[in-house]
């Protein structure tokens, strides 16, 4: 049930999010003067902000930036993470040792602290999201993998590939790793709301998506500032990250369901 509700709410956030500026005539960036604050009507269907922008395709665009970072900072987290545990579990001793102490100086860094560092050198890039949000979030993939590693390389089928004189990377790429693809795809569904949540914190400091393109991280604090003028300038995007943030969440707990059971009935 969770699995089927979280896939419909994200599937379903994602098509109106590709395909709902098809049917929009308006720009995101475009100000009309002489519509400012405009509640929903028929000419702008989720109203306009203070500056008179269409606010339906400014929440669209915002989804397709979130969606982005959140999808993007993923996959970087998953190919730092992957790989870094894989190797510190299967080698194990001493280096497994210093590699988690690495692991454990990262997680001391302030990461809010090593965003503005970042964004003081290199300025506010929308590259720089994926790379800040992905280069932190891997610390927590690589416990997980390095974990699982530990107890799949002692598996008779690891022992048997080394009797048979198989390589290291290849017991790596053909053993271990795909035995690691339900708890990492599982994480990474899990990881994407956290990445999108981290954004929206991050633009509404102003340190994320910076104009002419938005986000709904950007969108809830413009929203934020004007409730008292254009109310529905913060309910309808925070309304779509909600629905973003609940359905990834409800569908990470599905796969985990399906395909750990273990894990859950332990949790109940």
């Amino acid at each position: 049930m969770k699995l089927r509700l979280g896939l419909c709410l994200v599937v379903g956030v994602t098509l109106v999010v590709l395909l709902g500026p098809l049917w929009a005539d308006l720009l995101p960036d475009t100000i009309h003067w002489d519509d400012m604050a405009v509640p929903p009507d028929a000419t702008y269907w989720l109203g306009t902000d203070v500056m008179g922008r269409d606010l339906y395709v400014r929440t669209l665009q915002g989804g397709q930036v979130s969606l982005s970072v959140g999808l993007l900072a993923t996959l970087v987290s998953m190919l730092i993470g992957v790989g870094y545990g894989m190797v510190a579990g299967y080698v194990g001793g001493r280096v497994d040792a210093v590699m988690m102490r690495l692991v454990d100086v990262f997680y001391a860094l302030p990461f809010l602290f090593l965003v503005i560092l970042l964004m003081v050198f290199f300025g506010q890039h929308l590259w720089l999201l994926f790379v800040a949000i992905g280069c932190y979030l891997w610390l927590d993939m690589a416990r997980i993998v390095r974990g699982q590693t530990l107890s799949l390389k002692h598996q008779s089928f690891v022992e048997a590939a080394h009797a048979l004189g198989q390589s290291h990377g290849h017991i790596l790429r053909r053993h271990i790793l795909p035995n690691l693809r339900g708890v990492v795809v599982v994480y990474a569904t899990l990881t994407i709301p956290q990445v999108i949540m981290i954004e929206s914190f991050l633009s509404f400091l102003g340190l994320g998506v910076q104009e002419p393109l938005t986000s709904w991280g950007s969108l809830v604090n413009e929203g934020a500032e004007n409730m008292s003028v254009a109310p529905w300038a913060l309910l309808f995007p925070a309304f779509f990250l909600s629905v973003t943030l609940v359905g990834f969440n409800l569908l990470g707990d599905g796969l985990r369901d399906r395909w750990d059971p273990a894990m859950t009935n332990k949790a109940k």
